[in-house]
């Protein structure tokens, strides 16, 4: 069997890192249960939400839930619960819920509606979700998504959110890459934030009606498990520095992704990993961390210390049309500045994605765009100073339907690009390259969103569960959601049912003081060290590693390289990382070192998971996998399979248990959008 994973460290960096685990691969044929329900497929989450315990309404009060993060998922759960009539504590590290990253998604939210009467259907939305997860995805969590998305619309539409409606009064759809059908509902390029405040009002009703209980600027740093469950968590108070400790019957993690870890993605620069890490550090499982999402439509790179990218919603490429020139020599006449594109004539583009697949044409799913687009720039056809951009052009859309109309669609978003590069995409092409978007991967949950840790839930993108190897756009909204409003307040009930409300531990309890214990000593670790290179630095060197070695492609060679890479800048942090200020007070400096601790082992442990899995799907690209023509070439034969990681101890090994994926109502072909 090989080992694949990263030379030991030496003692001396032991000794320094608190953090630290040996991350060798030793496969593990333990089985997973994910508790999904027998019968057939459309009958599954009806008949499981019959057999599930209740907890009847008087008892409700007698639970605590404590939910982390206050994003899409995090807010609908804790409206929901709290309706209900469980007792919520809802933390944030924002100083409102309203900051929360979901508010950045423009471009829609999925629903099988079928408005358009263009054919769609529940099952066409579990099928195009299936295969743009590239058969990586559970068939039954996926079916249940695409059933209760049409709920969703209800929900929000009930509760105010403003989706745009045709003349008619229905609500409008537009389309979105790997669906050839209308199902995805928007509020302009503003559709997140429009959610979010929903679920955010919806949740301020039951703050104000006592039942949710909201902990603003304040941070998670640990999982306290007792008796093989989930007891509470360790916060930090983000403005004083005080260590905390929260008990309850059940911890639910609404925290998000890991595509921070690249330091450059379309990500606040406060989304972390540190919830989700800590609790695998606990022992909760990490499923497929090395599938993340590049999405094609991103504001290029303009400079080293940028800190950010920014996202122009995949929507636009309904309208827009992707291109770059048709040879070498013109495209550098254009990265000189000597040529214009509008200058260049409809015969010398190539609008290659339409080109490559006449069926999908520029609505492509994500990884598919993001490769190709990748692929013109390395020939040298790239535009942008750098090289790292193509266009993508509104032109034969304004000719066709009017500026006035292009306008009530993107207006906001071109008001955005304008701004950030100083040109306006009414008159000139805009310019895109992929960047990070959105991560697959996340812990690892049954059927129910509850880790295998039991009272410990993960919901939305902090967990692994509904999108494969590849997320479809719009379907970030729609599972957040659906975690949130339609499958949690079912499924937590049969937990709590079955430990009663007696089963709960005072923060007094030896587990919760040795947690803070172990909070504390690894901050004053960390302000102790006193080095020379702030964090910054080295979560900017981290990125820059993981996007070379581990980004849009993937290689054997490459991935090795990156492993020893990760281990010597890890060895460096611990040694030579500069801390500033203390711990009694607002310290960013602080907050930001003990991510980027995590982020260093996250991105380990994906190097390794890139390197075991010896296939190309979705998001993940190995290059020696591929086909002729440049297209992911899985493995189904060995690979058909969710990798979950188990945290073993200090340089201990970390163990890979495989979970089947069975695919009873598709069939498992090479995907083609030509």
């Amino acid at each position: 069997m090989s080992k694949t994973g990263p030379p030991v460290l030496s003692n001396q960096a032991l000794a320094l890192s608190p953090f630290h685990s040996i991350t060798l691969s030793l496969f593990s044929f333990m089985k997973l249960d994910s508790k999904i329900p027998e019968g057939p497929l459309a009958e599954k989450w009806p008949r499981h939400k019959f057999s599930l315990k209740l907890v009847n309404p008087a008892n409700k009060r007698k639970y605590d839930i404590i939910i982390v993060g206050t994003g899409l998922a995090g807010a609908s759960a804790a409206a929901s619960l709290a309706e209900l009539g469980y007792n919520v504590k809802a933390f944030t590290f924002h100083d409102s819920p309203r900051r929360a990253h979901s508010i950045a998604a423009q471009g829609g939210i999925n629903a099988a509606k079928n408005y358009q009467n263009d054919g769609d259907s529940v099952f066409r939305l579990f099928y195009d979700t299936i295969k743009g997860g590239d058969y990586r995805a559970r068939e039954a969590n996926v079916y249940r998504l695409a059933e209760v998305s049409v709920n969703i619309i209800d929900q929000c539409v009930a509760q105010g959110v403003p989706f745009a409606r045709e003349y008619g009064g229905l609500l409008a759809n537009r389309s979105f890459g790997g669906a050839q059908v209308s199902r995805t509902f928007y509020a302009r390029g503003q559709t997140g934030q429009q959610l979010l405040l929903g679920a955010y009002h919806a949740m301020s009703r039951q703050v104000a009606n006592g039942k949710v209980k909201l902990y603003p600027r304040t941070e998670m740093l640990d999982v306290v498990i007792e008796g093989g469950k989930a007891r509470g968590i360790i916060t930090r108070n983000l403005i004083t520095g005080k260590i905390e400790s929260h008990s309850g019957h059940a911890v639910l993690l609404c925290t998000g992704g890991y595509g921070n870890v690249f330091y450059l993605s379309t990500n606040a620069m406060n989304s972390n990993v540190t919830a989700a890490w800590r609790a695998h550090r606990k022992g909760a499982l990490f499923a497929n961390p090395c599938y993340t999402q590049i999405h094609p439509t991103c504001i290029p790179v303009k400079g080293n210390y940028q800190s950010k990218l920014t996202l122009m919603s995949e929507s636009l490429r309904n309208d827009g049309r992707v291109w770059v020139p048709k040879t070498k020599e013109m495209a550098e006449r254009v990265r000189k500045g000597d040529l214009k594109p509008t200058d260049i004539k409809e015969e010398d583009r190539d609008y290659f994605l339409e080109r490559r697949y006449p069926s999908f044409g520029n609505l492509v799913p994500r990884d598919v765009a993001s490769r190709n687009a990748k692929y013109v720039c390395d020939e040298g056809r790239g535009v942008a100073p750098t090289g790292l951009a193509v266009y993508l052009d509104f032109a034969d859309a304004i000719k066709r339907d009017g500026q006035k109309t292009i306008e009530a669609k993107y207006g906001n978003l071109f008001e955005m690009y304008e701004k950030i590069v100083d040109d306006n995409p009414y008159e000139t092409p805009m310019m895109i390259y992929p960047a990070v978007h959105y991560t697959m991967g996340g812990l690892w949950v049954d059927y129910n969103l509850m880790t295998n840790i039991p009272g410990l839930y993960a919901l939305g993108e902090a967990n692994f569960s509904d999108h494969g190897a590849n997320r479809l756009g719009a379907s970030a909204l729609m599972q957040g959601l659906a975690d949130g409003y339609f499958v949690i307040p079912y499924t937590i009930g049969d937990y709590l049912a079955t430990i009663g409300p007696a089963d709960k531990i005072s923060v007094d309890h030896p587990a919760f003081k040795e947690s803070e214990q172990s909070v504390k000593d690894m901050i004053d670790r960390l302000l102790a060290i006193n080095g020379e290179k702030t964090t910054d630095e080295f979560h900017r060197e981290l990125g820059h590693i993981m996007w070379e070695y581990c980004g849009m492609s993937r290689s054997a060679e490459g991935l090795q390289k990156a492993k020893k890479m990760i281990q010597e800048l890890r060895r460096e942090f611990w040694m030579n990382v500069r801390v500033m200020g203390e711990n009694e007070e607002l310290n960013q400096s602080l907050e930001h070192a003990g991510r980027v601790a995590d982020f260093l082992e996250l991105g380990e442990l994906m190097v390794d998971d890139a390197l075991h899995r010896k296939e190309s799907c979705g998001g993940h690209f190995r290059e020696e996998y591929q086909t002729e023509e440049g297209e992911a070439m899985r493995d189904d034969a060995n690979f058909t399979y969710v990798a979950a990681w188990e945290y073993k101890g200090e340089n201990q090994q970390s163990e890979l248990h495989k979970e089947d994926l069975v695919f009873e109502n598709v069939k498992l072909t090479q995907r083609s959008y030509k």
